[in-house]
């Protein structure tokens, strides 16, 4: 385990023990014990996440300063720490003091756009959660030109492999010919609350019209606009405070524009 170590003194003074001048004659007179060991030295280091600190016999709660960033992932990335078979994964793409987190929910290796990362769990279990129904809006290319009655279907919910799929909202953007005159592509703006794995693919695809590009533009009052592909920006305190605040209430709603 990578342990994130800092002075005694600052994390005495961090946890509201005594200032930093205070906590440095705390350990000098043999009052500040690390994993049952008393010390005194005053340049000494301790990790208040996963290290046993005590002053006069108790326990230290360190004030831990969680981290939140978003990155705006590109197309060929695995969303997870780490991989067996050594494709990229999307830690790849933050420099090595940001290693300790890890990624919230789902986006498959073909998708980009926004991915949170953080070391706060209680966060992550708001945003994967069902019962929380935080919006999720995704950019979506298929193949083909649904109409209405597809729409309405999605809408609704079919089921796939023994697994109810649908959408909250549709807003068709526009449909295009592609380069292949055969395969005309229909882009559009899709809402989900409450998503399962691949949900948006799985469906169109059942529905007759794959997926061909899907890119999530936003998840509650987080966005990437702005943020180039693979690059990755801190949470401002704001942010936080707004993310946390997403407890929809009311009944799912189901909606075609």
């Amino acid at each position: 385990m990578l342990l994130m170590k800092q002075r005694l003194q600052k994390i005495l003074s961090h946890a509201g023990i005594a200032s930093r001048r205070t906590a440095e004659q705390l350990m000098l007179e043999g009052r500040v014990q690390v994993d049952g060991e008393v010390v005194t030295e005053l340049g000494s280091v301790a990790d208040p996440v996963v290290q046993d600190i005590r002053v006069d016999g108790s326990r230290v709660r360190a004030r831990v300063a969680r981290r939140y960033v978003v990155i705006n992932k590109p197309p060929g990335y695995v969303t997870t720490r780490s991989d067996p078979g050594r494709r990229r994964t999307v830690m790849d793409l933050l420099p090595m003091s940001y290693q300790s987190l890890f990624p919230v929910g789902r986006l498959d290796m073909a998708s980009s756009g926004l991915l949170v990362l953080t070391d706060d769990g209680e966060l992550a279990q708001r945003l994967t959660h069902p019962k929380y129904l935080v919006e999720k809006i995704y950019l979506v290319s298929v193949l083909g030109i649904p109409g209405p009655s597809v729409f309405e279907k999605a809408a609704r919910g079919i089921v796939v492999e023994g697994k109810r799929l649908s959408i909250d909202n549709v807003r068709v953007l526009n449909s295009r010919q592609s380069r292949d005159i055969a395969k005309p592509r229909t882009r559009m703006r899709v809402t989900l609350r409450q998503g399962k794995n691949r949900e948006i693919r799985r469906l169109f695809r059942a529905l007759g019209y794959p997926v061909v590009e899907l890119h999530r533009e936003r998840i509650g009052p987080l966005s990437v606009r702005g943020l180039a592909p693979g690059a990755f920006r801190k949470l401002s305190p704001a942010e936080v405070t707004a993310l946390k605040s997403e407890l929809p209430t009311g009944a799912r709603r189901t909606r075609v524009k």
